[in-house]
This record gives structure tokens, C-alpha cells and sequence, in this order.
């Protein structure tokens, strides 16, 4: 598969994209920073330079023809402000899912946030990223032109992983590690029986493919 991954330099995307590599499938991830392109080829991604704040549907649409599969893992990051959330947690999300459906590439997967709600209350810099998530979730939602599975991941931490995880839609409070989450994406990517699916993340008891089976419905 080719797949591409929006926010490439991100904490779980590297790892998605070593484990993507590992497996033989051919990676790119869009970056903003022609600085990172290095961690990214050590991962086994190809560096695709693009903002996402700043360009064009047609030319990330352009950057995603004949992929097999997009994954959208950008974000604004915790030092960013308000203004931040909108555009990038929700304007690219929204950005990159206009761009699958314009290059034609149905699968894609949304690295989310437990919690995430359009309607969620609340002034603070995380009440408007919940916001902002959500509002992009919805929108993906309503793509029919989309094989969609939106990842819910609760609390991120960088233990390593154990490979066992629960993937429900609905899982109630945990943390779970950023290996995991990653391992899980990579199931997801090759599994379009989960597409319409929104689902929670959190450390568990199964392992990540029998995790990901059971809720495909194998």
C-alpha cells in the first residue's frame, strides 16, 4: 500500500510510518518543516514539505493521487494557542479529508481525542481543542466519498508498548502508549471493515490485530 500521513512529524506518526515501512508498505508523510525530512527518512517515509495552515485543496490533493490510504495525525501541539486548535486540529483535518475525496483516495483514518465533542463547553486552551476535534470528526463523518475509522486514543503516554490494548467505541477513562496507538493505526490502515467506525483507545488485555479484528466484526 502507499499511504499517506498528514502531520508526519509527529510523535505517533513516526512510529506508524516505522511500522508501516517495516512491514514493506510505501510511506510518505507531509510535513511543514523541510528540517524534519531527515527523521523522517530515518523512519522509512518519504518528507512531503506542505503547510497545511496555508495551502490549497487542489494541492494536497495533489500529494495524496493514487495513494492507497491517508491518515490524518497533525496537530496543533500542546504549546499552541486557541487560534491554533481551529486551524490546524480542525481546518487541515478538514483540508486533508476535502483532499482524499478530490484525488480520489477513499480510506482514511483520524487520529483523534477521547473526549472530542463540537458541543463541548468551556473557555480553556483544551476545551477548544475538544471542540475543534470534534467538529472535525463530524465533518469527516459526512464524507460519503470516504471509507472513514476515527481513533480515539485517550491519555498519550511514551511507555513502551505492550501490544494489548481495548478498542470499543466506547471505553470510559484510561491512558494508553504512543506505541500502541501507532501499532493500532497500522491494523486499521489495511482493515476497511472498520470504516464508519469511531472508536476509543485505551490499554487493555487483546492484542492490537485481535483488537481490531473484533470490532471489524471477524
Amino acid at each position: 500500500m502507499r499511504i499517506v500521513i498528514a502531520g508526519g512529524h509527529g510523535q505517533i506518526a513516526l512510529r506508524l510510518e516505522r511500522l508501516l515501512a517495516a512491514r514493506g508498505d510505501e510511506v510518505a508523510g507531509i510535513i511543514r518543516n523541510a528540517g524534519q525530512s531527515d527523521d523522517l527518512r530515518a523512519a522509512g517515509a518519504e518528507p512531503v514539505v506542505l503547510d497545511l495552515e496555508s495551502a490549497s485543496v487542489e494541492e494536497v490533493a495533489a500529494r495524496l493521487r493514487g495513494a492507497d490510504a491517508a491518515v490524518f495525525a497533525a496537530g496543533a501541539g500542546p504549546g499552541s494557542g486557541t487560534d491554533r486548535k481551529d486551524t490546524v486540529d480542525r481546518g487541515s483535518a478538514v483540508l486533508f479529508a476535502d483532499a482524499a475525496v478530490l484525488a480520489g483516495v477513499r480510506r482514511h483514518v483520524v487520529v483523534s481525542s477521547m473526549g472530542a465533542d463540537p458541543t463541548h463547553s468551556g473557555d480553556g486552551v483544551f476545551d477548544v481543542y475538544l471542540r475543534a476535534k470534534g467538529a472535525a470528526d463530524a465533518y469527516v463523518r459526512g464524507l460519503d466519498a470516504l471509507d472513514w475509522t476515527i481513533l480515539r486514543p485517550g491519555s498519550l503516554t511514551n511507555s513502551a508498548g505492550t501490544g494489548l490494548v481495548r478498542l470499543e467505541a466506547h471505553t470510559g477513562l484510561g491512558s494508553i502508549p504512543r506505541d500502541d496507538v501507532a501499532a493500532v493505526l497500522a491494523e486499521l490502515v489495511e482493515t476497511p471493515a472498520t470504516a464508519g467506525l469511531t472508536l476509543e483507545l485505551i490499554s487493555g488485555s487483546a492484542p492490537v490485530s485481535v483488537a481490531v479484528k473484533s470490532v471489524a466484526g471477524n
